[in-house]
């Protein structure tokens, strides 16, 4: 066996990132798996937001390709889960989806074809889905014996409401963009292939939004699902507050 030769192509990378303009592109690119979240997939999309590409941008788009935002958990490694190496793993790679979740910049998912799994709970982590009239959408886990763990199942509760959440889950049948939209699981269905340019169109007019100002609201919206509404308003007044400062000079 021989080893690589300077002839040999360099490998594709797991993730692929552009900018344009304001906005951050962050392209899951395992084509050969549907896009199945490996923990190395994981881990090249944390690497990914830590980029300046990334980490400069006023607003971030996550997409796959036509065939499949992600179809799901690489499945290959379930076997080798001990409760040890699944603690370890939400420490590590499996950290995605919250960091996806808290990023400060606002996030679109733009979905074509399968979107499973985990792949659904990544797109459920950004604030906005575009889908394209190609996705197909569900939570098949517990058909194996386990059960959606990267935040969907709490997102769906908090998106559609348990009587939903319960249906998608505990079924886990698969359901087009349509019926997404009409649960409130994705902003708008696009013509087939139109996922991207249309997310992006959305994700440029969120990038020309006060950054500070989506920033604070984002985590204020994140406060109030998890709040009283005493402490909801609270919340919004203080940054209000914070928002509002005079300019060249401190609030009285």
């Amino acid at each position: 066996m021989t080893g690589p030769t300077a002839q040999d192509p360099a490998p594709e990378p797991l993730v692929k990132v552009r900018r344009q303009g304001k906005v951050a592109v962050v392209q899951l690119n395992r084509p050969g798996k549907l896009n199945a979240l490996s923990t190395a997939l994981e881990q090249a999309l944390l690497d990914a937001l830590q980029s300046p590409e990334v980490a400069g941008a006023s607003a971030i788009v996550f997409a796959g390709s036509e065939r499949a935002f992600s179809a799901g958990a690489d499945t290959s490694e379930l076997p080798e889960m001990t409760p040890q190496r699944i603690a370890a793993y939400y420490r590590g790679s499996g950290s995605l989806y919250e960091v996806v979740s808290r990023l400060p910049q606002p996030t679109v998912a733009a979905v074509s074809g399968y979107c499973l799994g985990a792949g659904f709970e990544l797109a459920l982590a950004c604030d906005i889905r575009i889908a394209d009239q190609t996705a197909s959408f569900g939570l098949p886990e517990v058909g194996l014996g386990i059960l959606p763990s990267s935040g969907g199942l709490t997102r769906l509760v908090r998106a559609a409401g348990p009587a939903i959440a319960r249906e998608i889950i505990l079924f886990g049948e698969r359901f087009p963009a349509a019926e997404a939209h009409r649960l409130g699981l994705v902003r708008e269905v696009a013509p087939a292939g139109d996922a991207l340019t249309v997310a992006l169109a959305r994700a440029e007019f969120l990038a020309g939004q006060p950054a500070m100002a989506v920033a604070w609201t984002k985590a204020a919206i994140d406060a109030a699902a998890e709040s009283s509404a005493s402490a909801s308003m609270l919340i919004e007044q203080l940054a209000y507050a914070a928002l509002n400062r005079p300019a060249g000079g401190n609030p009285e």
